[in-house]
């Protein structure tokens, strides 16, 4: 007996009708919640809500003045301290101190990591001692950095060095550690140079695990930065907030705080930016 397979029938549309497959569009992608969309850009909303408890406790009397001066005090003092070009002058020298640090530190973090990354001697001669750089603080070395280098300018700066040193170096060589081995054989396919192909797999594939690093080598830098202008600094913020805390001067430590916190919060937005400049590639991939 045979079957006999009749054909789907189809739907005859008059002139002027549309399929109603025709019309159904793909539904919109589900948009992210708003603090999953929230910019680096705009203010934080704890900054806000911190900002907004120390000017109310200071209205009503919560916070006694000689514990902690009242936000209106402290820009008086800061638009003094700007007027007389005291603030402006040690600003300069602290951003001298830390741009030198972090620029050394960077550099040298950079070259160590993709020499223990990308080679097995590498990885032998530098793992090692940078992991145990990392067991041990930074400010723990001040007294055999004073004894070595004195209390000028080398000691700090050689300071920061040393705390940016760590966090770019351990997440940059996790990173180059990590790339995927199907670049390496299709880099071997290529028949690409050892320099392309550090230039064009190693160091792109790197790049998250960079701006990782350099995000808490910063802040890193800000930390070592207050520590080190107040030993023995004859300029800095820091120096002024020791000499502030000299004459218990609490408004000018206070403003000293708030321009250390710009800084950190300010260096930290610009490495964001750049991150996300950088990576653009990421998200191109991820679609």
């Amino acid at each position: 007996m045979s079957v006999t397979v009749q054909p789907p029938e189809t739907t005859r549309l008059e002139p002027g009708q549309h399929s109603v497959s025709s019309d159904i569009s793909p539904a919109p992608e589900p948009r992210a919640p708003w603090w999953q969309r929230f910019s680096p850009t705009r203010i934080s909303l704890g900054i806000v809500i911190l900002l907004a408890i120390w000017v109310s406790s200071s209205a009503t009397g919560l916070i006694d003045p000689r514990v902690l001066p009242a936000p209106w005090t402290a820009v008086s003092t800061g638009i003094s301290l700007t007027e007389n070009g005291r603030l402006p002058e040690n600003l300069l020298t602290s951003l001298q101190r830390a741009a030198l640090g972090l620029g050394i530190g960077v550099i040298a973090a950079i070259l160590l990591a993709l020499a223990a990354g990308l080679t097995r001697l590498g990885e032998s001669l530098i793992d090692g001692p940078m992991n145990i750089k990392r067991a041990v603080p930074t400010l723990a070395f001040i007294p055999l950095a004073i004894v070595w280098l004195g209390i000028g300018e080398g000691m700090k700066v050689t300071l920061i060095v040393f705390s940016v040193m760590v966090p770019i170096y351990i997440n940059t060589h996790a990173a180059l550690r990590g790339l995927d081995g199907r670049y390496q054989e299709l880099a071997a396919t290529l028949r690409l140079s050892r320099r392309e192909f550090v230039t064009k797999v190693a160091l792109p594939g790197a790049l998250p695990g960079f701006f990782t690093g350099l995000r808490l080598a910063v802040t890193s830098a800000w930390t070592s930065l207050v520590v080190v202008e107040q030993i023995n600094a004859t300029s800095g913020i820091g120096f002024l907030m020791n000499q502030a805390r000299l004459y218990g001067q609490i408004d000018i430590i206070v403003v000293g705080l708030v321009v250390y916190a710009i800084l950190g919060v300010g260096s930290d937005l610009l490495v964001r930016i750049a991150e996300r400049r950088a990576l653009t590639w990421r998200q191109t991939l991820s679609r």
